[in-house]
């Protein structure tokens, strides 16, 4: 480890511990550097570093606070990171395996958990998805909102945000663009309505076949897609 990632883990676990709670403020910075005895210098590279990574936020004429920890702050930086992979061919399918994995499990947790309200919200997605059945920009919204509704009837947030940050907004539109193109969209419909009436009878193992059927399905799209565009190359 280099002396920069010694003094950021030593910060790390001064907020693993308690001694830096959520929303607590830190010292200021020679106080902070003679506590873990470092000079001021690697102190101040290691909350840059932390404030990066959305641990620590840096206050203007306040001073250096903890944050709330929540996953969806830490972890938003992944859904920018996938934006940044799209051109790369392997990463994105290496994404989409990673959806496969996730997606079908959680969808089938939210079977066990999904409120009344909670499936009026998804229906409403997919009446909207119906609707705009020929519009790139409305279906992939839709479709984003559907998606979301279902692994928010998890209550993972952690969940939610690592499924939300793999499934970028461009590659969503990519894929719908391809499928209104070759008239696939009505396919791609009939899988959300069927994760939807599992879900709505409740059932795990059926909305889990469902929603596998359904990123299945776009993942072979996505790498026919890819495979086409490397052929053109």
């Amino acid at each position: 480890m280099s002396l920069t990632d010694k003094a950021i883990e030593q910060i790390r676990e001064l907020i693993r511990t308690g001694a830096l709670p959520p929303g607590s403020k830190l010292p200021p910075e020679p106080d902070l550097a003679a506590q873990l005895g470092l000079s001021r210098n690697l102190a101040r590279e290691a909350v840059k570093a932390l404030a990066v990574a959305r641990v620590l936020e840096v206050r203007r004429g306040d001073g250096t606070y903890v944050t709330s920890l929540q996953p969806r702050l830490l972890l938003e930086g992944l859904g920018g990171a996938v934006e940044l992979l799209q051109g790369d061919a392997v990463a994105l399918r290496d994404l989409m395996e990673v959806r496969r994995l996730l997606e079908p499990m959680a969808t089938a947790l939210a079977a066990t958990r999904i409120s009344d309200e909670q499936l009026a919200e998804i229906e409403r997605h997919l009446n909207a998805m119906r609707e705009a059945r020929d519009d790139v920009e409305q279906l992939n919204a839709h479709d984003a909102a559907f998606h979301r509704a279902v692994i928010s009837a998890t209550g993972n947030e952690t969940l939610l945000t690592l499924l939300e940050g793999i499934s970028g907004r461009t590659l969503r539109a990519r894929v719908w663009r391809g499928l209104v193109d070759s008239r696939a969209a009505g396919r791609t419909l009939a899988e959300h309505e069927a994760i939807f009436n599992a879900l709505s009878a409740r059932d795990a193992a059926l909305s889990q076949a469902a929603a596998l059927l359904h990123v299945s399905n776009t993942e072979q799209w996505l790498r026919k897609h890819l495979r086409a565009g490397d052929a053109a190359r």
